[in-house]
C-alpha cells in the first residue's frame, strides 16, 4: 500500500459541463463540494462568497462529531448533508448545520477516501480486507450495488459514469447506476489518484511512474507521460485551462498540455509531492513532504510563496481568495491568504489533519485523526 494517501476531494459543480476550471457563469454557481476535485476539477469553490480574506480569522468551531476511528477521508458536502469516511469501517453522512449524524454505512474495512455524490447517490471504497466500491442512497444510506475492484481511489462521478482507479492497477469505468463496468484499462501499477475528467478526457495517475490520459468513453489511451528517472506518482492530477497538474516521487510538481502530454514546466520541491494541487486564480497551491505549502504561477512554475506547515499530507482547497490545508503543524486545520500565504486562521484538533478540506456556503468542514469531523463558520 502507499504510504500515507487519503486526501482527496473534487471540485467545482458550477458548470452544467465540466471545463477546465473556468470562472462559473453568473447565476450558474452550485456551492456543493460534491467529490475530491469538485467538478471543475481543481479543488477551487469559486461559488464561495461569505468567507473572504477579511473574515476568515472569525472562523469558529460550529461543531464536531466523533467517530470510532481516525478520520483520513476527505470531506464532501452536498444540499445541506456531509459525507465523510471513517477507519472505524464506516461512511457518515451529517447534518452540515448541526452535526447531527443522519445515517452511517458499515463496510468490512477502512473508509479512508473522498465519497462523491451525485444524483441522490454517494459512492466509496474501503481498503485492505474489504476492497470494494459502493454506492448507497444519499438520503438513507440504503445500499444500492457494490463491487468488489480493490482498493479504490476517490471516485468522480461525470455524465452518469463513476471513474475510479484502483490498486489493482486498474482504472474503472462504471454505469452509476447500476455499477455495470463499461471499461477497463490496465497501468502497470497500483492507480490511488482520484480521476480528473474534463471534455471528454480521463486524467490519472499510477504508481508505475506514468500519468495517463484516456478517452472517457471507451477508455483508449490518448497519451501518457512518464518521470524519467522512474518515480512513484500518487497526487490525483488536476485540469484547468488545458494543463495538467500533479506532483511525483521525484520532489517535483509538473504542468503538462492537456491535448498532447507535453511537458511545460516543473518545479522541484524539498521533497515527495503526493497531494493534489488546487488551482485557482492564475495560482497552483501544492504540499511537499519538505513541510511547505507551495504558491505557484500556473503558466510559469515561478514560485510565489511557501508556507510551512511541518507535513502537508492533505491537499488544500481554495475558496475566495483563501487557501485551506491540514497540517501535522500542531495538528492543525490553517487558512492563508492566496496571494500572499499570510496565515490568517489556525485551529489545534487532538490530532494530525491529514484529511483534505471542504468549503461551502460560509462553512469549513474537515477530519482528523483525533476520530472528529470538524465543522467552522462565522460567529
Amino acid at each position: 500500500m502507499k504510504p500515507i494517501r487519503i486526501v482527496i476531494l473534487i471540485l467545482c459543480s458550477c458548470l452544467a459541463s465540466v471545463a477546465w476550471g473556468q470562472q462559473p457563469a453568473a447565476g450558474s454557481c452550485n456551492d456543493n463540494w460534491t467529490e475530491f476535485h469538485r467538478s471543475n476539477m481543481v479543488r477551487w469553490n469559486p461559488c464561495e462568497k461569505l468567507l473572504n480574506v477579511n473574515n476568515v480569522g472569525k472562523l469558529v468551531l460550529k461543531w464536531s462529531y466523533t467517530t470510532g476511528n481516525i478520520i483520513n477521508s476527505d470531506v464532501t458536502v452536498v444540499n445541506g448533508t456531509v459525507y465523510v469516511g471513517s477507519e472505524d469501517y464506516s461512511a457518515y453522512a451529517l447534518n452540515a448545520k448541526t452535526g447531527a449524524k443522519l445515517w452511517s454505512y458499515y463496510t468490512g474495512a477502512h473508509v479512508d477516501t473522498a465519497p462523491a455524490v451525485a444524483d441522490g447517490v454517494v459512492y466509496f471504497g474501503s481498503f485492505y480486507n474489504d476492497l470494494k466500491l459502493y454506492a448507497v442512497n444519499a438520503s438513507t444510506g440504503a445500499l444500492l450495488w457494490s463491487d468488489n475492484i480493490g482498493s479504490v481511489s476517490p471516485p468522480t462521478v461525470v455524465d452518469g459514469v463513476v471513474y475510479v482507479g484502483s490498486d489493482d492497477d486498474n482504472v474503472y469505468a462504471l454505469d452509476a447506476k447500476s455499477g455495470a463496468k463499461l471499461w477497463t484499462y490496465k497501468a502497470t501499477d497500483a492507480v490511488y489518484s482520484s480521476p480528473a475528467v474534463a471534455k471528454g478526457v480521463v486524467y490519472v495517475s499510477s504508481f508505475d511512474g506514468h500519468v495517463y490520459a484516456l478517452n472517457a468513453k471507451t477508455g483508449a489511451k490518448l497519451w501518457s507521460f512518464a518521470i524519467v528517472p522512474a518515480a512513484e506518482i500518487d497526487s490525483s492530477p488536476a485540469v484547468s485551462e488545458g494543463i495538467v497538474y500533479f506532483g511525483g516521487y521525484d520532489h517535483n510538481v509538473y504542468a503538462l498540455n492537456a491535448k498532447t502530454g507535453a511537458r511545460l514546466w516543473s518545479y522541484l520541491t524539498g521533497d515527495i509531492v503526493a497531494a493534489s494541487p488546487a488551482v485557482a486564480d492564475g495560482l497552483v497551491y501544492v504540499g511537499s513532504y519538505d513541510g511547505n505549502l507551495y504558491a505557484l504561477n500556473a503558466k510559469t512554475g515561478t514560485k510565489l510563496w511557501s508556507y510551512y506547515t511541518l507535513n502537508t499530507y492533505s491537499s488544500p482547497a481554495v475558496a475566495n481568495g483563501v487557501v485551506y490545508v491540514g497540517s501535522w503543524n500542531h495538528n492543525s486545520l490553517i487558512a492563508l491568504n492566496g496571494k500572499t500565504g499570510q496565515k490568517l486562521w489556525s485551529y489545534a484538533t487532538g490530532n494530525h489533519v491529514v484529511s483534505s478540506p471542504a468549503v461551502a456556503k460560509g462553512m469549513v468542514y474537515v477530519g482528523s485523526q483525533d476520530d472528529k469531523v470538524y465543522a467552522f463558520g462565522l460567529k
